[in-house]
């Protein structure tokens, strides 16, 4: 049986075996305000707590601003940044392969990285140079950068944005079918509306397909273990 990474999220371990897959890359999309960078911290959170470096790529966000929006939930990256044991990083690439090569150097120096995030693809994917009608030529990179975080032993989360409306789970339309797993963040329109998440998708897992509610505590997210939507 594949060894398995918590991902520091309660609830969410046992609706997939113990975590994600040691060595996997794991999709999370979502429309915005569904939490996706609090779900990538609070994954790379977990490990530092546990004596796993952790390297955060972000392609929007300054360091310094995610690391004030975390201290609301007392993670407190700067003392492990300060110790080596962590990097949060801004980097706008000009296409994949240069994304690939500078988390490549940025891994190497931080060294035995065992947690990874990229925050977001959906905004690699706006800078780089191939033309739409290229997409097969986008679709062989990106899965080569997938490659490259699997050959760096690193077990990753990898941001997408959801646009308004479409139906795929991310800008370029295939990021679902060479992910290892997708869940997906979403607000339910309901009365009032309710934070979710839904396991889509996980490899050599049997996992929860239902539609699990989530909360925002001095925690972080938090799953509840008593609704279900299906």
């Amino acid at each position: 049986m594949a060894g398995r990474v918590p991902t520091g999220i309660p609830g969410l371990d046992e609706l997939m075996e113990g975590g994600f897959v040691e060595n996997s890359v794991n999709l999370v999309a979502g429309a915005t305000g569904t939490c996706k960078t609090t779900f990538g911290c609070q994954f790379i959170w977990k490990g530092l707590q546990s004596g796993e470096k952790g390297l955060y790529v972000s392609l929007e966000q300054e360091p310094e601003e995610i690391m004030k929006d975390m201290e609301r939930y007392g993670w407190n990256f700067k003392s492990y940044i300060e110790k080596g044991l962590c990097k949060i990083v801004n980097f706008t690439p000009g296409d994949v392969e240069e994304l690939k090569t500078f988390i490549h150097t940025e891994a190497t120096r931080l060294g035995s990285v065992k947690r990874f995030v990229l925050d977001s693809l959906t905004l690699a994917a706006m800078g780089w140079k191939e033309r739409p009608e290229e997409a097969f030529k986008i679709r062989t990179k990106v899965f080569n950068l997938i490659k490259t975080l699997k050959r760096l032993r690193m077990t990753s989360v990898v941001i997408t944005e959801i646009p308004s409306g479409q139906q795929s789970l991310g800008r370029l339309g295939f990021e679902e079918f060479i992910a290892d797993s997708v869940i997906v963040l979403k607000v339910l329109p309901l009365e009032t509306p309710m934070r979710a998440l839904q396991i889509v998708k996980m490899r050599r897992t049997k996992h929860s397909m239902q539609v699990h509610p989530f909360e925002i505590t001095e925690r972080g997210i938090v799953i509840s273990s008593k609704e279900k939507y299906f």
